[in-house]
């Protein structure tokens, strides 16, 4: 008999402080979850899925294929588990669903997860510091919007459609004017809601030029939002580089001049593969995605081999 959905197999402790937990459930599956300690806050960012079906082109959890959503008790049970790892005199303050998975492709668990954390006999977090990311779910977006009063982060990533379209592929079902449109209902549904996180991941060559920074403007002006610029983290052959900090610099000084708040997301825990874009975990695919990954990384490989042959 168990009482934990989940169990701690190991920890990586990185050059920064953040940790990461590896999390074992009782089936066999791997899901990762990772404390940020920072002056003032502690932040966990937790998974809700074992792999992720939405396949996001620079996301390493996206080319592991997907296998099952996790129970309401395993969400929760990251809290407890990596709660227990925290130095002494640290608490957590804020979650943030932005591990592995699509949140709003598992809804009810994430509802009932979210009710658990805020309830004053749960763990007491205000909602305000509790923040959901998603890829651009429309419907999901506007169920949250009715039955949960939390932060809402939308992973952008590009300006228009047809490269949204690559990078994001769920943005064929919902693309940005539909998904824009859903986010006016989210803030609208509440005063308290003042504005949504943008979040834009920069990868170089991609979506990181001059033409790209006054394409989003454009798109968001007068949009309430706060824009979070994410200098692309590396996983092997994703075919993706991470711009110079020159670049983003230039990205986000463009932006600020034409009145938007935007923030450059500071890469924590890379060298324990803990950074944003970077979590994997073990999977049991059933989407055969992973096979897919691993066959175009290997003709790749075997291509570079013979051209320096």
């Amino acid at each position: 008999w168990r009482s934990r959905a989940l169990d701690l197999e190991h920890l990586d402790r990185s050059a920064d402080g953040t940790l990461k937990g590896a999390l074992r459930a009782t089936e066999g599956s791997l899901v990762e979850a990772v404390l940020i300690p920072e002056e003032g806050r502690t932040t966990l960012c937790i998974s809700t899925q074992v792999g992720c079906p939405l396949a996001c082109s620079f996301c390493a959890t996206g080319a592991l294929g997907f296998s099952r959503n996790l129970s309401t008790a395993e969400i929760i049970d990251q809290v407890c588990r990596m709660r227990e790892v925290l130095p002494t005199g640290r608490a957590i303050t804020n979650v943030v669903f932005m591990g592995m998975g699509e949140p709003l492709l598992n809804l009810d668990a994430v509802l009932d997860a979210i009710s658990i954390m805020t309830e004053d006999l749960g763990y007491g977090l205000s909602r305000r510091r509790v923040t959901v990311s998603t890829a651009g779910v429309v419907p999901g977006i506007e169920r949250l919007g009715r039955e949960a009063d939390v932060s809402l982060a939308i992973s952008l990533h590009a300006p228009f459609d047809e490269l949204r379209n690559t990078l994001v592929p769920v943005n064929r079902k919902y693309p940005i004017a539909k998904l824009l449109e859903a986010c006016r209902g989210y803030l609208g549904t509440t005063a308290a809601r003042k504005s949504i996180t943008i979040e834009y991941t920069l990868m170089a060559g991609v979506n990181d030029q001059p033409e790209h920074a006054v394409a989003l403007a454009e798109l968001l002006e007068g949009f309430p939002c706060k824009l979070n610029l994410i200098p692309f983290n590396p996983f092997p052959n994703s075919g993706y580089r991470r711009p110079s900090n020159v670049a983003v610099r230039a990205f986000q000084a463009r932006l600020q001049r034409q009145g938007f708040i935007v923030t450059v997301r500071t890469t924590r825990g890379d060298d324990i593969d803990a950074a944003c874009g970077q979590l994997v975990g073990d999977v049991h695919d059933r989407t055969r995605r992973s096979d897919r990954y691993i066959a175009r990384v290997s003709a790749q490989d075997a291509a570079q081999i013979s051209g320096t042959a």
